[in-house]
């Protein structure tokens, strides 16, 4: 007996040393066996809970009951039970001395309960419990006391029964109990031992201790990944029942499921570029929705490639879209003003209609914001009051640009002819420098009483006396250009400086562009 008793605490140690993890809730059904070694409690010697204590084991005789059950769950917390069994109750009859001995008794019982279980702790790697139940018991009796007088008694029957007691499940695999448990059963007879005297307290019953094996089956609500999804959920959407984050975005399949409406088999929901755990964590952008602020780029294109804000359509506050900036405009969605010269890309898009990535729209001389807002001249048009005298011009000597009366050239104040171009050491008159040239024939042709001087400059490249002479020649073009168009040749004079008065120092590719030019310069 103490071999036995032994044995149940080792497998019992054993069980609790498993870090095996099981489904103890929502596992819909299960199913079992589970032995038990019984302890009779009668009117002969027994432990001691009906009396006739004794604690030696020398009445034991081995008495077991086998069972198979299946039970359903209620809740988390609470199940119900079917069981059947088979057993012996068998014992040595007699009272306080075993020297006087009425031999032995054994009867077969076939109990059938219904038992209700509470588990009141949610745990992982074992589940304790209480039961308690009814049912009935069929028992024979094969072997009775002799030699011992008593009231008469049935040899089989019908009782009812009450079982009661403790115990715990241990996980051996996810589906697998193993299942300890102390308790017993009281009968509604005196029978089981084929004894009555007359003066018993109380029924036969037994204690019981038992081992068992359950198997587990898995309720819809069953969650083994613990993602907040149960079996049928998932299954239905096809996600991973043992993977809480199915597409690795970083969100669990119940959060992306029930709380954010996102797709649990692909990480990046909107196809946007931005995982769905980025955007709900740290963008706070709409996973659902590939362009959050509907301005035309999508999220990840403006966190990952133009740094602008996906919440916001107009990062730079201006007035335009950050997606027409980057895709019509092609202006900076970063900056309010991309070209610098003091209007905002909206208002020379949307007001202006400037070019929002050239400060000098018209290429005259002045910004935008400064023919808008200081000299109220037109950004579009270089010569705002078509005097002939660009608006660059006039500001420069002092004259108005909005009035083309004043556009009369003042004697001794040179203009540069800004357009005028020569292939290399040639002189050439090109038709683009016809269009410049056009201007300073309308102001011959207005006021036909001014003379002037048309003047050649060049850069300090070469030696100054061929610069000299190629100056002179370009302006000699220039005046024939001007002559053949009916301008007398009297009133024009040509003459080639060379590199003797540079507008700028010679000391850059641009400054000697400046320097290469055409006067044009009233003498009288």
């Amino acid at each position: 007996m103490k071999r036995l008793l032994y044995l149940l605490t080792i497998v019992g140690l054993l069980a609790m040393s498993q870090q095996n993890y099981a489904q103890f809730k929502d596992w819909g059904t299960k199913y079992g066996l589970r032995g038990s070694i019984l302890f009779p409690e009668n009117s002969f010697a027994n432990l001691g809970f009906s009396g006739n204590d004794n604690t030696s084991f020398d009445w034991f005789k081995t008495s077991y009951l086998a069972e198979a059950f299946i039970a359903f769950e209620l809740s988390n917390a609470f199940e119900i039970s079917v069981n059947g069994g088979y057993g012996k109750y068998a014992g040595k009859a007699y009272f306080n001395d075993v020297n006087v001995s009425y031999g032995e008794y054994e009867s077969t019982i076939i109990p059938i309960t219904l038992k209700f279980r509470v588990s009141p702790f949610d745990m992982t790697a074992w589940n304790p419990y209480f039961f308690f139940g009814g049912g009935v018991m069929r028992f024979d009796v094969e072997k009775s006391p002799t030699g011992i007088s008593g009231l008469s008694t049935k040899d089989n029957g019908w009782v009812a029964i009450i079982p009661a007691g403790i115990g715990a499940e241990f996980a051996l695999t996810d589906r697998l109990l193993l299942d300890f448990g102390i308790g017993g059963a009281i009968s509604s007879t005196y029978y089981l031992d084929s004894y009555e005297s007359g003066s018993e307290d109380a029924w036969d019953s037994y204690i019981n201790a038992s081992l068992g094996l359950t198997f587990t089956g898995e309720g819809c609500e069953s969650d083994r990944d613990a993602d907040g999804l149960g079996k049928c959920i998932e299954e239905q959407i096809k996600t991973d029942p043992k993977n809480p984050d199915s597409d690795a975005d970083g969100l669990n399949d119940g959060e992306e499921y029930l709380t954010y409406k996102t797709n649990p088999l692909q990480a990046d929901t909107d196809l946007d570029g931005l995982s769905d755990a980025e955007e709900v964590r740290s963008s706070r952008t709409n996973p659902l929705v590939a362009d959050t602020d509907s301005d035309q780029l999508n999220d990840g294109e403006e966190l990952n490639k133009y740094k602008t804000d996906p919440l916001i359509a107009d990062t730079d506050t201006e007035g335009l879209k950050d997606g027409y900036e980057v895709v019509t405009s092609k202006t900076n969605p970063l900056l309010s003003d991309t070209d610098k010269d003091g209007l905002t890309d909206a208002e020379e898009v949307n007001n202006y209609k400037t070019n929002p990535l050239i400060a000098d729209t018209d290429s005259e001389g002045l910004t935008d914001s400064e023919e808008v807002l200081k000299y109220k001249t037109n950004p579009l048009n270089k010569d705002t009051d078509g005097g002939t005298i660009d608006d660059f011009a006039e500001v420069k000597r002092g004259t108005n640009p909005l009035d083309p009366a004043d556009d009369i050239i003042k004697i001794g104040a040179p203009i540069v002819l800004e357009g005028i171009t020569f292939a290399t050491n040639k002189y050439n008159i090109t038709p683009e420098s016809e269009k410049v040239l056009a201007g300073a024939l309308k102001t011959l042709q207005t006021y036909p009483e001014i003379f002037v001087e048309i003047s050649g400059h060049t850069d300090n490249v070469g030696n100054n006396k061929s610069n000299q002479k190629l100056s002179q020649n370009r302006a000699e073009s220039v005046k024939g250009w001007l002559v053949g168009k009916g301008i007398p040749s009297d009133r024009i004079t040509a003459v080639g400086y060379g590199e003797e008065s540079p507008r700028v120092a010679n000391d850059t590719a641009d400054n000697k562009r400046l320097n290469r030019r055409i006067e044009f310069k009233r003498i009288k």
